[in-house]
């Protein structure tokens, strides 16, 4: 019997097939693109940038895809099949491939990361119009375009989700690219199966969909060994603990010189010199106010300044404000780290708070007596909302009228502009700026901002256990030479992060 005008056929199991297929290959597509980005970022800094650049690039191949697509005429699964074996293979390595170029050869990252991404942008684009030819043999246009494009935008909303709260955290980046793919190899094995008595070169297609299973199967087994041999190269000592987080890359390692922490890549402590870090970090404005009973730290999950802060008994409490509970936990559990902070984490006084510090200064009512400020440097925007007078006009009104803040502020005979950028934004908001700077040779010359709304005065008396500060040398930590002398900046503002482009700028000329 005739259908209807308003009746419409159930679909059939091929078109449902095709359709999931569309799914797979659009959550693929994007898992390999986020990865893409999120490397970049990790390790060329500027995450605005990169992630920007990526899915530009990516984009732009995808349309070049869909116009070379035109050229594929005849045998039209057996191409699908084809591109699929070769989306799995490229994009799920992706991941493996950029972290052992990091690792090994520093200068073709950059030009491998975009040559994988156009590549990969390319075989995606050609996927879904591949598919809706295939799929038009049976399906009225209206009813195609609806179908693909609604499975190839949940596809995308799938994995957007997933990547940041479960793939990435649960996984890491090698793994959670060789497992998506496998699944566009299974997307090719399907496609076998479903056009079996289309296929010319079924046997053929056969022993290349094995060879990928197999090769894809056995990179996703030793994920953890490609990883480890990546890192292992990059960092020189021995790596005893990693984790990926929501928020960052963090690496541990232990060496000749004792423990090192890296997030991103980035040099955090090295244990050898830590204390002269932290010492000059908290003892300047502590000792300054004089008898602090309420302190916040806001980073510097890693305890150490928490360690610096108990020394004065007149402390009664300490807020830790870590966005990534990982690195508190870290820090609070492994026997090796907790004797570096001498387990202050766990001390009655010490109050943890995992969330953003920017949120938090606008939602508590609290007020500080001191607050040290222990941010990675701004080598993105992200961290780099830390740095902005938006920031420290928050930070203002968390201080107690005599109260102090600490900021530490890069370097600054390397990277000069970046660290006066971060005193006149400081200035900004009213508050008085006193700039200081120590040696930590595992950074060199590094620099500190102290502020309050009463002018600076130096401390009086120290606490005794100190390894690097005292009362005879701490004048000279406010003494800037002539080459670290102050410069024109502009304030750093939340509209523009002028400080993100200054001190990539700055610290790019050092790394080339």
């Amino acid at each position: 019997m005739a259908l209807s005008a308003q009746e419409s056929p159930s679909p059939r199991p091929l078109e449902v097939a095709l359709l999931a297929s569309v799914f797979v290959v659009a959550a693929c597509g994007l898992l390999y693109e986020l990865a893409a980005g999120a490397i970049a970022s990790y390790l060329l800094g500027d995450s605005v940038l990169q992630f920007s650049t990526i899915i530009g690039t990516y984009l732009f191949a995808m349309g070049a895809g869909s116009w070379l697509s035109r050229f594929f005429e005849r045998q039209l699964p057996a191409h699908f099949l084809r591109i699929e074996l070769l989306v799995a293979v490229i994009g799920g390595a992706l991941p493996a491939i950029l972290f052992i170029a990091n690792a090994y050869a520093p200068g073709a990252f950059r030009f491998l990361l975009y040559a994988l991404v156009l590549a990969v942008g390319t075989l995606v684009g050609l996927e879904i119009p591949l598919v809706m030819r295939i799929l038009k043999r049976n399906v009225a246009l209206k009813d195609l375009v609806s179908q693909v494009l609604t499975f190839d935008y949940l596809g995308a909303l799938a994995v957007s989700l997933a990547f940041p709260l479960v793939l990435v955290p649960q996984l890491g980046l090698v793994r959670t690219g060789l497992l998506f793919g496998l699944m566009n190899a299974a997307v090719a094995v399907w496609a076998l199966w479903l056009f079996r008595h289309e296929l010319r070169q079924w046997r053929a297609h056969a022993v290349a969909c094995g060879l990928t299973l197999g090769a894809l199967a056995a990179g996703l087994a030793g994920a953890d060994q490609i990883t480890t041999l990546a890192e292992d190269h990059f960092y020189q000592d021995r790596i005893v603990f990693t984790a990926s987080t929501p928020y960052q890359r963090i690496v541990v390692t232990n060496g000749k010189t004792g423990h090192r922490l890296f997030l991103n890549g980035n040099l955090q402590f090295a244990e050898r010199d830590e204390y002269r870090y932290h010492e000059a970090l908290v003892h300047p404005a502590m000792s300054a106010h004089g008898a602090p009973k309420k302190v916040a730290v806001l980073g510097g999950g890693d305890g150490m300044a928490v360690r610096e802060v108990l020394k004065y008994a007149s402390v009664e409490s300490v807020t830790l404000v870590e966005l990534d509970p990982a690195m508190t936990t870290l820090f609070s559990q492994q026997s090796a780290l907790t004797q570096l902070n001498g387990g202050t984490l766990k001390s009655p006084k010490v109050t943890i708070v995992n969330t953003d510090a920017f949120r938090w200064l606008e939602q508590t009512s609290d007020t500080f007596d001191v607050v040290i400020v222990d941010f990675p440097d701004p080598t993105n925007f992200s961290v780099g909302k830390l740095y902005t007078n938006s920031f420290y006009a928050l930070l203002d009104k968390r201080l107690a009228a005599s109260g102090y803040a600490v900021v530490q502020t890069t370097s600054p005979l390397v990277a000069r502009k970046s660290f006066w950028t971060v005193v006149t934004t400081i200035e900004s908001v009213g508050l008085t700026a006193t700039p200081y700077h120590a040696n930590v040779p595992s950074f060199g010359e590094w620099g500190f901002v102290a502020a309050g709304r009463r002018p600076f005065r130096l401390a009086g008396a120290l606490p005794a256990d100190m390894k690097f500060l005292n009362l005879q040398t701490l004048p000279a930590l406010f003494d800037f030479p002539q080459d670290m002398a102050r410069v024109p900046a502009e304030v750093n503002r939340l509209s523009n992060q002028a400080l993100v482009h200054t001190y990539e700028r700055e610290w790019g000329k050092v790394s080339h």
